[in-house]
């Protein structure tokens, strides 16, 4: 075997398989996931009680996936409120049913037992002023027939939140390397300027890709594991691992 073809098969080994088989086996090590029909999908507190009086929030949460797909990904969606409004709103783009989900479960519920992480957070002003943009991005998403959605490469829940970041580049934030799907070209487009409009990505139809930008940092993609390094908030990124780091949500 050529020398360089061992050595690049040597290094997908180390830095891809390895990091999803230790991922699979933290899974099984915990005994897996629980029955998802009666997983736990309650609130776990991560946003306060709504009311009239609050300002403006908006937030991106991201949680493990159901099932054996946890094992290397995760699943994003997107909570907002307009100051003056009673309740949050939560979108998120699924696998089952007609897949853009409207309130279809508790704004910061655990996903099927995980407890999700905050991505992106904004309150007042600021998450006022992103809330329209918003609003347009997931009106204007072309994915909303049903079988749409694709869990790989894409479009799915991840690639939905992509979108909404691209047409909001005020949400300077990074989905985190698990999420799949994430670098899918929902509009035809493979180079284009990354989710939070600091660098430049390019994507192979979300099969591969490569992004640099000071928010996202480095990150190569292999049908659709991601391995990386952030430097802004120094981390490393692996399949199935995520980020090995510092860790924190972004926001304005």
């Amino acid at each position: 075997m050529p020398l360089l073809l061992k050595t690049a098969l040597s290094l997908f080994g180390l830095f891809f398989l390895l990091p999803i088989a230790t991922s699979a086996l933290i899974y099984h090590a915990k005994g897996g996931d629980p029955d998802w029909w009666t997983a736990d999908r309650s609130s776990t507190g991560l946003l306060p009680r709504p009311t009239v009086d609050q300002e403006a929030v908006v937030r991106i949460f991201s949680a493990q996936t159901v099932r054996w797909r946890g094992i290397f990904a995760t699943h994003c969606w997107i909570v907002f409120k307009p100051a003056g409004a009673a309740a949050y709103t939560r979108y998120d783009y699924t696998a089952w049913g007609e897949p853009l989900r409207k309130n279809g479960f508790e704004p910061d519920g655990r996903w099927f037992g995980h407890t999700p992480d905050t991505v992106f957070a904004a309150d007042g002003e600021a998450a006022a002023a992103l809330i329209p943009g918003i609003e347009r991005a997931i009106d204007g998403f072309s994915f909303k027939a049903l079988g749409d959605y694709r869990p790989w490469p894409g479009p799915n829940s991840n690639t939905f939140i992509s979108a909404i970041m691209d047409a909001e580049p005020r949400i300077k934030a990074a989905l985190p390397p698990t999420a799949i799907g994430k670098d899918y070209p929902y509009d035809g487009r493979w180079l284009r300027t990354t989710h939070a409009g600091t660098g430049i990505r390019l994507t192979l139809g979300g099969y591969g890709g490569i992004a640099f930008g000071w928010v996202e940092g480095v990150e190569l993609s292999i049908l659709g594991a991601v391995l990386g390094v952030d430097v802004r908030r120094p981390a490393i990124k692996l399949p199935g691992l995520g980020r090995l780091g510092f860790s924190g949500s972004d926001g304005v």
